[in-house]
């Protein structure tokens, strides 16, 4: 279990980087925008390679930070059910249900897009908009997304089942703070 653990840390590490880096991405595509915009209705110029590639940072943001979203443990849940249940119950239920159906929805996505970006890839498949991008690196970012999220799921069973053996303490579980602080 110490190795595993050793290897879910990794996999965090490398998650919380990606996560911290993309956000950065945001502000270029709001930059990319508001330029885009502006020089549309000052200058009468307008260019699909810059809506592109607001697309395409908007999609980069999206996909590297699924994987960022799980380790925070930030995804969306249904908590009318499980918001009743005790922990242990909701840890198990994660555990079974990243198993079942995270781990294999998120390897069949990497597994599916390999094939689908190199053929992109390979054929320097272009944008069909005039003045268009090319479409390889969205869709290389799309297989990347994917292949950060199956780590990340296995980081996510590795501490969950450390969490169930009693050998880690909850890595979602919120720390009480001080009276008159705020978290």
């Amino acid at each position: 279990m110490t190795i595993l653990l050793a290897v879910s840390r990794l996999i965090d590490a490398i998650n919380g980087a990606i996560g911290r880096w993309v956000s950065w991405l945001l502000l270029a595509a709001v930059l990319i925008s508001a330029g885009n915009a502006v020089i549309r209705k000052i200058f009468d110029i307008s260019s699909n390679a810059w809506l592109e590639l607001q697309w395409y940072l908007y999609g980069t943001v999206f996909m590297l930070a699924a994987a960022y979203a799980l380790l925070r443990n930030e995804h969306i849940r249904i908590d009318i059910l499980s918001g009743s249940w005790k922990k242990r119950t909701r840890d198990w239920l994660d555990l079974i249900l990243h198993i079942i159906f995270l781990v294999p929805f998120s390897f069949l996505m990497a597994y599916l897009a390999w094939p689908w970006f190199w053929l992109s890839f390979r054929s320097g498949e272009v944008s069909s908009s005039a003045g268009g991008l090319i479409i390889w690196p969205a869709k290389a970012v799309v297989l990347i997304g994917f292949i950060l999220l199956t780590a990340q799921a296995f980081s996510e069973i590795i501490k969950r089942a450390a969490v169930l053996m009693g050998r880690i303490e909850d890595p979602h579980t919120v720390a009480p703070q001080p009276e008159g602080k705020e978290a």
